[in-house]
Protein backbone atom coordinates (compact mmCIF):
# COMPACT_ATOMS: atom_id res chain seq x y z
CA UNK A 1 0.00 0.00 0.00
CA UNK A 2 1.07 3.15 -0.86
CA UNK A 3 1.64 6.32 1.91
CA UNK A 4 1.88 9.55 2.01
CA UNK A 5 6.19 8.88 2.30
CA UNK A 6 5.77 7.00 -1.29
CA UNK A 7 8.26 8.64 -3.22
CA UNK A 8 9.59 11.18 -1.51
CA UNK A 9 12.74 13.74 -2.51
CA UNK A 10 13.73 16.06 0.01
CA UNK A 11 10.47 15.54 1.83
CA UNK A 12 8.06 15.96 -0.84
CA UNK A 13 6.78 13.41 -3.60
CA UNK A 14 8.61 12.95 -6.90
CA UNK A 15 7.41 14.96 -9.52
CA UNK A 16 6.89 13.96 -13.41
CA UNK A 17 9.88 16.17 -13.83
CA UNK A 18 12.02 14.27 -11.51
CA UNK A 19 11.08 10.81 -12.47
CA UNK A 20 12.08 12.19 -16.14
CA UNK A 21 15.45 13.34 -14.68
CA UNK A 22 15.91 9.62 -13.05
CA UNK A 23 15.30 8.11 -16.57
CA UNK A 24 18.34 10.22 -17.67
CA UNK A 25 19.98 8.84 -14.98
CA UNK A 26 19.12 5.28 -15.11
CA UNK A 27 20.39 5.57 -18.99
CA UNK A 28 23.47 6.82 -17.81
CA UNK A 29 24.46 4.43 -14.67
CA UNK A 30 23.90 1.69 -17.51
CA UNK A 31 25.56 2.84 -20.10
CA UNK A 32 28.45 4.25 -18.08
CA UNK A 33 28.95 7.35 -19.73
CA UNK A 34 27.01 10.40 -20.72
CA UNK A 35 27.68 10.92 -24.20
CA UNK A 36 26.02 7.11 -24.50
CA UNK A 37 23.62 8.06 -22.30
CA UNK A 38 22.85 10.74 -24.92
CA UNK A 39 22.96 8.91 -27.78
CA UNK A 40 20.37 6.87 -26.30
CA UNK A 41 18.01 9.39 -24.93
CA UNK A 42 18.18 11.81 -28.14
CA UNK A 43 20.09 14.49 -26.20
CA UNK A 44 23.35 16.53 -25.98
CA UNK A 45 25.75 15.30 -23.15
CA UNK A 46 25.97 18.64 -22.35
CA UNK A 47 21.73 18.27 -21.39
CA UNK A 48 22.46 14.67 -19.76
CA UNK A 49 24.88 16.22 -17.53
CA UNK A 50 23.12 19.32 -16.47
CA UNK A 51 20.09 16.90 -15.73
CA UNK A 52 22.05 14.73 -13.35
CA UNK A 53 23.26 18.03 -11.74
CA UNK A 54 20.19 19.15 -11.27
CA UNK A 55 18.64 15.63 -9.74
CA UNK A 56 21.82 15.61 -7.45
CA UNK A 57 20.63 19.15 -6.14
CA UNK A 58 17.56 17.83 -5.57
CA UNK A 59 18.68 14.46 -3.54
CA UNK A 60 21.03 16.32 -1.58
CA UNK A 61 23.76 14.19 -2.34
CA UNK A 62 26.05 13.13 -5.53
CA UNK A 63 24.54 10.21 -7.91
CA UNK A 64 28.30 10.18 -9.74
CA UNK A 65 32.03 10.75 -9.18
CA UNK A 66 33.52 12.72 -12.28
CA UNK A 67 36.96 12.18 -13.97
CA UNK A 68 38.50 13.33 -16.81
CA UNK A 69 36.96 11.06 -19.83
CA UNK A 70 35.00 8.51 -17.42
CA UNK A 71 32.06 8.97 -14.47
CA UNK A 72 31.29 6.00 -11.84
CA UNK A 73 28.47 6.05 -9.34
CA UNK A 74 29.24 6.72 -5.73
CA UNK A 75 27.48 4.36 -3.32
CA UNK A 76 24.69 6.16 -3.34
CA UNK A 77 24.09 6.62 -6.49
CA UNK A 78 24.26 2.87 -6.40
CA UNK A 79 21.63 2.16 -4.54
CA UNK A 80 19.28 4.83 -6.45
CA UNK A 81 20.36 2.90 -9.32
CA UNK A 82 19.52 -0.85 -8.54
CA UNK A 83 16.36 0.22 -6.68
CA UNK A 84 15.15 2.07 -9.95
CA UNK A 85 16.52 -1.07 -11.85
CA UNK A 86 14.85 -3.12 -9.87
CA UNK A 87 11.32 -0.97 -10.31
CA UNK A 88 11.44 -0.77 -13.80
CA UNK A 89 11.91 -4.62 -14.41
CA UNK A 90 9.04 -5.18 -12.08
CA UNK A 91 7.18 -2.85 -13.58
CA UNK A 92 7.95 -4.57 -16.95
CA UNK A 93 7.09 -7.90 -15.33
CA UNK A 94 3.55 -6.28 -14.62
CA UNK A 95 3.08 -5.37 -17.98
CA UNK A 96 4.21 -8.86 -19.53
CA UNK A 97 1.51 -10.08 -17.38
CA UNK A 98 -1.28 -8.37 -18.00
CA UNK A 99 -0.68 -8.17 -21.84
CA UNK A 100 -0.24 -12.09 -21.10
CA UNK A 101 -3.44 -12.83 -19.16
CA UNK A 102 -5.42 -10.66 -21.97
CA UNK A 103 -3.73 -13.02 -24.84
CA UNK A 104 -4.12 -16.45 -22.85
CA UNK A 105 -7.15 -18.90 -22.39
CA UNK A 106 -9.42 -20.90 -24.37
CA UNK A 107 -10.00 -19.04 -27.84
CA UNK A 108 -12.83 -21.88 -29.72
CA UNK A 109 -12.37 -21.55 -33.76
CA UNK A 110 -15.10 -23.11 -35.88
CA UNK A 111 -14.16 -23.58 -39.49
CA UNK A 112 -15.37 -25.71 -43.01
CA UNK A 113 -13.89 -28.77 -42.53
CA UNK A 114 -11.97 -28.87 -46.01
CA UNK A 115 -9.96 -25.52 -45.08
CA UNK A 116 -9.53 -26.69 -41.72
CA UNK A 117 -7.53 -30.03 -42.56
CA UNK A 118 -5.54 -28.26 -45.89
CA UNK A 119 -5.02 -24.97 -44.99
CA UNK A 120 -5.39 -24.36 -41.04
CA UNK A 121 -4.44 -26.93 -39.13
CA UNK A 122 -0.99 -27.38 -40.94
CA UNK A 123 -0.57 -23.68 -39.97
CA UNK A 124 -1.15 -23.99 -36.40
CA UNK A 125 2.10 -24.80 -35.08
CA UNK A 126 3.37 -20.61 -36.13
CA UNK A 127 0.11 -19.56 -34.18
CA UNK A 128 1.05 -21.53 -31.06
CA UNK A 129 4.60 -20.75 -31.09
CA UNK A 130 3.57 -16.79 -31.28
CA UNK A 131 1.03 -17.40 -28.44
CA UNK A 132 1.27 -20.17 -25.91
CA UNK A 133 -0.76 -18.99 -23.69
CA UNK A 134 -3.79 -19.35 -25.65
CA UNK A 135 -5.43 -23.02 -25.77
CA UNK A 136 -7.57 -23.17 -29.34
CA UNK A 137 -10.32 -25.72 -29.70
CA UNK A 138 -11.16 -26.28 -33.76
CA UNK A 139 -14.69 -27.60 -34.44
CA UNK A 140 -15.58 -28.18 -38.12
CA UNK A 141 -18.86 -28.21 -39.62
CA UNK A 142 -20.48 -27.37 -42.85
CA UNK A 143 -23.64 -25.19 -41.44
CA UNK A 144 -23.77 -22.16 -40.62
CA UNK A 145 -23.15 -22.34 -36.82
CA UNK A 146 -24.76 -20.98 -33.72
CA UNK A 147 -22.12 -18.72 -31.85
CA UNK A 148 -23.75 -18.82 -28.75
CA UNK A 149 -24.84 -22.28 -28.44
CA UNK A 150 -21.61 -23.86 -29.06
CA UNK A 151 -19.35 -20.80 -27.62
CA UNK A 152 -17.62 -20.09 -30.55
CA UNK A 153 -15.24 -16.77 -30.34
CA UNK A 154 -15.39 -16.83 -34.49
CA UNK A 155 -15.75 -18.79 -37.57
CA UNK A 156 -13.97 -19.37 -40.71
CA UNK A 157 -16.40 -19.64 -43.66
CA UNK A 158 -16.45 -19.95 -47.70
CA UNK A 159 -19.81 -18.46 -49.20
CA UNK A 160 -20.68 -15.72 -51.48
CA UNK A 161 -22.80 -14.16 -48.98
CA UNK A 162 -21.67 -13.45 -45.01
CA UNK A 163 -24.31 -14.22 -41.88
CA UNK A 164 -26.39 -11.47 -40.61
CA UNK A 165 -25.57 -10.05 -37.12
CA UNK A 166 -21.84 -10.92 -37.64
CA UNK A 167 -18.86 -8.93 -37.80
CA UNK A 168 -17.09 -10.64 -41.18
CA UNK A 169 -13.43 -10.08 -42.52
CA UNK A 170 -12.37 -10.87 -45.93
CA UNK A 171 -9.43 -13.72 -45.87
CA UNK A 172 -8.68 -14.51 -49.11
CA UNK A 173 -9.96 -15.18 -52.18
CA UNK A 174 -10.53 -18.80 -54.34
CA UNK A 175 -10.22 -20.14 -57.46
CA UNK A 176 -10.74 -23.46 -59.00
CA UNK A 177 -9.34 -25.77 -61.27
CA UNK A 178 -9.36 -29.61 -61.81
CA UNK A 179 -6.68 -31.59 -60.39
CA UNK A 180 -6.17 -35.32 -61.12
CA UNK A 181 -2.80 -37.77 -60.27
CA UNK A 182 -0.09 -37.71 -62.77
CA UNK A 183 -0.98 -41.58 -63.34
CA UNK A 184 -4.75 -40.64 -63.96
CA UNK A 185 -3.73 -37.64 -66.48
CA UNK A 186 -1.55 -39.82 -68.15
CA UNK A 187 -4.11 -42.80 -68.56
CA UNK A 188 -6.63 -40.73 -70.38
CA UNK A 189 -4.25 -38.29 -71.87
CA UNK A 190 -5.55 -35.28 -70.37
CA UNK A 191 -2.32 -32.58 -70.63
CA UNK A 192 -3.41 -29.62 -72.26
CA UNK A 193 -7.21 -31.85 -73.72
CA UNK A 194 -10.38 -30.93 -71.81
CA UNK A 195 -12.35 -32.73 -73.96
CA UNK A 196 -10.79 -35.76 -72.52
CA UNK A 197 -12.82 -34.88 -69.48
CA UNK A 198 -15.61 -36.95 -71.23
CA UNK A 199 -14.35 -40.14 -70.50
CA UNK A 200 -13.34 -39.18 -66.56
CA UNK A 201 -14.95 -40.06 -63.27
CA UNK A 202 -15.88 -36.36 -61.73
CA UNK A 203 -14.88 -35.51 -58.14
CA UNK A 204 -16.80 -32.93 -56.48
CA UNK A 205 -17.86 -31.12 -53.02
CA UNK A 206 -21.39 -31.45 -52.89
CA UNK A 207 -21.65 -29.07 -50.00
CA UNK A 208 -18.91 -26.50 -51.22
CA UNK A 209 -20.54 -23.74 -49.17
CA UNK A 210 -24.32 -25.00 -48.72
CA UNK A 211 -26.39 -28.16 -47.94
CA UNK A 212 -27.11 -28.48 -52.36
CA UNK A 213 -24.11 -27.81 -53.87
CA UNK A 214 -24.21 -30.42 -55.73
CA UNK A 215 -22.28 -30.26 -58.97
CA UNK A 216 -22.09 -26.42 -58.93
CA UNK A 217 -18.52 -26.18 -59.36
CA UNK A 218 -18.03 -28.25 -62.39
CA UNK A 219 -21.21 -26.52 -63.67
CA UNK A 220 -19.74 -23.02 -63.45
CA UNK A 221 -16.14 -24.32 -64.46
CA UNK A 222 -17.33 -25.79 -67.58
CA UNK A 223 -19.76 -22.96 -68.57
CA UNK A 224 -16.85 -20.79 -67.95
CA UNK A 225 -14.76 -22.06 -70.60
CA UNK A 226 -17.00 -23.49 -72.87
CA UNK A 227 -16.36 -27.40 -72.34
CA UNK A 228 -19.09 -29.96 -72.84
CA UNK A 229 -19.83 -32.01 -69.65
CA UNK A 230 -22.63 -34.65 -69.97
CA UNK A 231 -25.16 -34.34 -66.84
CA UNK A 232 -25.33 -38.12 -66.75
CA UNK A 233 -21.56 -38.58 -66.56
CA UNK A 234 -20.22 -40.94 -63.81
CA UNK A 235 -19.45 -39.12 -61.05
CA UNK A 236 -18.72 -39.10 -56.72
CA UNK A 237 -19.76 -36.28 -54.74
CA UNK A 238 -18.85 -35.65 -51.37
CA UNK A 239 -19.42 -33.49 -48.08
CA UNK A 240 -16.12 -31.77 -47.94
CA UNK A 241 -13.76 -31.00 -50.49
CA UNK A 242 -10.50 -32.48 -49.30
CA UNK A 243 -12.39 -35.59 -49.72
CA UNK A 244 -12.79 -35.56 -53.38
CA UNK A 245 -8.63 -34.24 -53.39
CA UNK A 246 -7.74 -37.11 -51.95
CA UNK A 247 -9.87 -39.26 -53.63
CA UNK A 248 -8.47 -37.85 -56.96
CA UNK A 249 -4.56 -38.80 -55.39
CA UNK A 250 -5.97 -41.68 -55.46
CA UNK A 251 -6.20 -42.09 -59.56
CA UNK A 252 -10.21 -42.02 -58.65
CA UNK A 253 -11.00 -39.36 -60.87
CA UNK A 254 -10.40 -35.88 -61.94
CA UNK A 255 -11.47 -33.09 -58.49
CA UNK A 256 -12.15 -29.35 -59.02
CA UNK A 257 -10.15 -28.08 -56.73
CA UNK A 258 -9.89 -25.02 -54.74
CA UNK A 259 -6.55 -23.64 -55.62
CA UNK A 260 -5.48 -22.59 -51.99
CA UNK A 261 -6.25 -26.24 -50.86
CA UNK A 262 -4.42 -28.04 -53.75
CA UNK A 263 -1.64 -26.07 -54.38
CA UNK A 264 0.69 -28.12 -51.79
CA UNK A 265 -0.27 -31.04 -52.87
CA UNK A 266 0.58 -29.88 -56.89
CA UNK A 267 3.79 -28.78 -55.44
CA UNK A 268 4.95 -32.10 -53.85
CA UNK A 269 3.91 -33.71 -57.05
CA UNK A 270 0.62 -35.60 -55.70
CA UNK A 271 -1.36 -33.94 -58.27
CA UNK A 272 -1.00 -32.10 -61.45
CA UNK A 273 -3.40 -29.32 -62.99
CA UNK A 274 -3.67 -31.00 -66.25
CA UNK A 275 -4.78 -27.22 -67.86
CA UNK A 276 -3.19 -25.26 -65.79
CA UNK A 277 -4.33 -21.81 -67.40
CA UNK A 278 -7.96 -22.53 -67.00
CA UNK A 279 -8.37 -21.43 -63.58
CA UNK A 280 -11.62 -19.43 -62.31
CA UNK A 281 -12.10 -16.97 -59.75
CA UNK A 282 -14.76 -18.13 -57.09
CA UNK A 283 -17.43 -15.48 -56.34
CA UNK A 284 -17.20 -17.22 -52.63
CA UNK A 285 -14.35 -16.24 -50.72
CA UNK A 286 -13.16 -17.18 -47.67
CA UNK A 287 -14.04 -14.53 -44.56
CA UNK A 288 -13.65 -14.57 -40.78
CA UNK A 289 -16.73 -13.97 -38.63
CA UNK A 290 -17.43 -13.11 -35.12
CA UNK A 291 -20.25 -11.53 -32.89
CA UNK A 292 -19.65 -8.34 -32.80
CA UNK A 293 -20.01 -8.84 -28.73
CA UNK A 294 -17.43 -11.63 -28.70
CA UNK A 295 -14.66 -9.62 -30.21
CA UNK A 296 -11.63 -10.13 -27.44
CA UNK A 297 -7.84 -9.25 -27.77
CA UNK A 298 -7.31 -13.45 -28.01
CA UNK A 299 -9.69 -12.98 -30.83
CA UNK A 300 -8.16 -10.35 -32.36
CA UNK A 301 -4.65 -12.24 -32.20
CA UNK A 302 -5.81 -15.26 -34.06
CA UNK A 303 -7.58 -12.95 -36.62
CA UNK A 304 -4.50 -10.97 -37.38
CA UNK A 305 -2.29 -14.06 -37.66
CA UNK A 306 -5.20 -15.58 -40.13
CA UNK A 307 -4.44 -12.74 -42.19
CA UNK A 308 -0.80 -12.75 -42.23
CA UNK A 309 -1.24 -16.38 -42.97
CA UNK A 310 -3.26 -15.90 -45.95
CA UNK A 311 -0.63 -13.65 -47.89
CA UNK A 312 0.84 -15.19 -50.87
CA UNK A 313 4.58 -16.61 -50.20
CA UNK A 314 6.88 -15.00 -51.41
Amino acid sequence: MYTEDHYLVGGKRLSSHQLSKLHTFEATARHGSFALAADELALTPSAVSHRINGLEEELGFKLFRRFHRRIELTSEGQRVYWSLKSSLESLNQEILEIKSRELSGCLTVYSRPSIAQCWLVPKLAQFSQQHPAISLNVLTGNENVNFQGYGIDLAIYFDDKTPERLVCRHLMDESIVPVCSPEYAERFNLAGNPVGLQRCTLLHDRQAWSYDSDTHEWNSWARHFSIPIDPHQHSIGFDRSDLAIIAAISHVGVAMGRKKLVEKRIAKGELIAPFPDMELLCAQRYYVATLPERQSPKGEAFIQWLLSAAQPEV
